[in-house]
């Protein structure tokens, strides 16, 4: 097991660790949180040797071997499979004895190392690995490529995928999920669930965390926290800490307060319809976060947009991709890579964005967000659209050099001389008390952005997208650098923005908690998917699978099915029995048929309404559905605003009779009860 009691850490002059201690056992998935700053990190560096304690006592087995992702960026012209194999110090041992037994010519040696290295996997190591690789998401035709020919990013992937080939004890894992899509996301839960090791893990992803650990250490106030559970469970208990400490205790009742009014607001609206159904499962929860929004480092809201087009955007025929580079021979076609959309984008539709990685998501957004021109086909803008866009690279196209307040300065000039400034602050100062909203105060609003972390980049960024007022939300992947609790604070503003939301995301908390519809960009198109994200997962996980069984079809040196086979997801059945009381008295049988007959007629007056609603709903919602579907096809803006306006009325009118089909059935649930 790993030991630590009253161990100081120091980082230069701070303090990480002040007499902490905790223990964990071998065969735990651990979860390691805490604020930016915190010292997860720091710690990590403890276990791996490269920091000492300063103090105390810490102790790892001397036997156990230790795997973790090497944040340094891989330079070679390795084939991307030998690189992954590499990883496997084991199988990379046992082939250095056979060479030199071979060189020694000494035969039992020669024959005790073919032994260890038949023992260390030599036989599916090539199997293992590409299963890896197809897993984080790559593409079959990639297994041999060069790793200099990745990208930064599909890099660091395989960085990842060295670290699993590698057998172990214990897994360190820092922000495994930043680099990865939700597809290669999902794999890697799948996998992690069937590591026999000690795992620790640091993630500001709450769903991961739940689905791979069950035990989970607080960093606070130099001290560790041992809880029993996953994230969710940690945040119970730590919730029930915080009601007996009556100074947080105070802060935590302002947050609960707000969520409630923020409940009180949707929850009214939540009847059948599918659109309020995900909110309902997000809402469930709120509370649940408050002791972490307590901690949180900020907390902020979209102002209401100046106004909201309806509807926003409409897309006819169009083809999304990439010109041809400039240097390429003339005459040579674009690029294309999404094809043939035709969708309407409505005012306060919350759409999340799905694919497998390569299918187009971010060319979508990029193209809705002006920064493509689209390759072929109509998209007509409602009139004041004004689109707030976070792209996966937003934080490179940071100036390093300069500070948050020339960010904004500059900015107010592009904003102005664009014409599209409305009653936004503009003078130095609102500029500095708007930075101070989020957490840019005092020296930090001269600090060069090249100094910053990552985290706050992500928050200048939300900074000048929230100064803009926008109606639209285009965000690509913007959590890969918030921290859990500003995460939170981030779906907490979304769901209280009055605009429309796109929303493109490996965060699933996110994603449920924001977004009422999804959308599929799959096999060169876009369309509505009707199952919500579980069912999503399945369906990335049986991709995933089928990829891997074409590796071990086109693979010479496959491995058996056991090597890579993926283990099933099972839903655990559940079942219910009853009992029937057969002697029941004739006089308890009559009472109840009383009983029921009395319960039906006080609430037929509020069935028949109820009945009524139902159908004016289901009347107001295919038409609705029809002018949506007549919208793509729709090119005078007379009659594009008029369609829009009876959109609008019905979407009210059916508001105002979900809040009446709610108040019957609790009225007829209260009376039956």
């Amino acid at each position: 097991m790993i030991t630590l009691k009253n161990v100081v850490l120091r980082r230069g002059s701070k303090v990480i660790l002040d007499s902490a201690s905790v223990t964990l056992n071998p065969g735990e998935n651990v979860g390691l949180v805490g604020r930016n700053g915190a010292g997860k990190s720091s710690l990590f560096a403890m276990l791996n040797g490269t920091l000492h304690e300063d103090g105390g006592e810490f102790y790892i087995p001397a036997q156990w071997r230790m795997a973790q992702v090497a944040q340094d960026m891989p330079e070679t012209e390795q084939s991307a499979t030998d690189y992954v194999i590499e990883g496997d110090v084991v199988l990379q041992a046992a082939q250095a004895e056979v060479d030199a037994s071979e060189a020694s010519g000494d035969g039992d040696r020669m024959a005790h190392a073919y032994m260890e290295l038949y023992d260390a996997g030599a036989h599916d190591a090539q199997a293992r690995a590409q299963a890896l690789i197809l897993g984080l998401g790559f593409k079959l035709s990639e297994l041999d490529n060069p790793v200099n020919s990745f990208s930064g990013g599909w890099r660091m992937r395989l960085q990842l995928a060295r670290a699993l080939m590698c057998p172990s004890d214990l897994l360190l894992l820092d922000e495994p999920t930043n680099h990865l899509d939700l597809d290669a996301l999902v794999w890697l839960e799948a996998w992690l669930k069937r590591y026999q090791g000690t795992m620790l893990v640091i993630s500001h992803d709450r769903e991961f965390l739940d689905a791979v650990t069950n035990v989970t250490v607080h960093i606070e106030s130099a001290k560790l926290t041992r809880y029993g559970g996953n994230y969710s469970k940690f945040e119970d208990l730590r919730a029930e800490q915080m009601a007996l400490q009556q100074g947080a205790y105070a802060k935590q009742q302002d947050k609960i307060a707000h969520l409630q009014k923020f409940i009180a607001r949707f929850k009214a609206k939540a009847s059948k319809a599918k659109q309020a159904q995900s909110r309902v499962k997000a809402l469930d929860r709120m509370e649940k976060i408050a002791p972490l929004l307590a901690e949180a480092d900020f907390t902020f809201e979209f102002k209401e947009p100046a106004n909201l087009p309806n509807p926003m955007l409409s897309m006819q025929n169009a083809y999304f991709g990439y010109p041809a580079p400039e240097d390429a021979p003339e005459g040579t076609p674009p690029t294309v890579i999404v094809q043939n959309v035709s969708k309407s984008v409505l005012a306060g539709q919350r759409i999340g964005i799905l694919g497998a990685n390569g299918q187009g998501k971010s060319t979508l957004v990029k193209t809705v967000a002006r920064a493509l021109a689209p390759i072929q086909g109509d998209m007509t803008e409602g009139k004041g659209l004004n689109i707030g866009y976070f792209a996966q690279q937003e934080l490179d196209v940071l100036r390093p050099a300069d500070n948050p307040l020339e960010h904004m300065i500059r900015l107010v000039k592009e904003v102005s001389a664009a014409g599209k400034l409305g009653n936004q602050p503009t003078r130095e100062q609102d500029l500095r008390s708007f930075l101070g909203n989020f957490n840019f105060g005092g020296d930090m609003v001269k600090q060069a952005v090249g100094s910053m972390s990552g985290g706050e980049k992500a928050r200048l960024v939300l900074c000048m997208i929230v100064w803009q007022r926008p109606n639209l939300l285009l965000l690509d992947e913007p959590t890969n650098h918030l921290d859990l609790a500003t995460r939170e604070a981030l779906s907490m503003a979304l769901n209280e923005f009055e605009g429309t939301v796109m929303l493109v995301s490996h965060d699933r908390a996110l994603l449920r908690a924001v977004c009422d519809e999804f959308w599929m960009v799959s096999q060169g198109g876009v369309a509505p998917f009707d199952g919500d994200l579980d069912d999503y997962q399945k369906y990335l996980l049986d991709h995933a699978k089928r990829q891997r069984e074409e590796a071990k079809k086109s693979s010479s040196s496959a491995a058996p099915a056991a090597a890579t086979k993926t283990v099933a997801d099972s839903a655990p059945s559940t079942g219910a029995t009853g009992t029937f009381d057969a002697k029941k008295s004739a006089t308890s049988k009559k009472d109840d048929a009383q009983r029921r007959q009395q319960q039906s007629e006080s609430t037929k007056p509020l069935r028949k309404e109820l009945e009524k609603i139902d159908t004016r709903m289901l009347s107001l919602t295919t038409e609705r559905d029809n002018l949506q579907a007549s919208l793509a096809a729709i090119t005078a803006p007379a009659e594009m605003a008029q369609t829009g306006k009876r959109l609008k009325a019905i979407e009210n009118e059916i508001g105002t009779l979900e809040e009446r089909w709610l108040e019957l059935t609790e009225q007829i649930e209260t009376a039956t009860a």
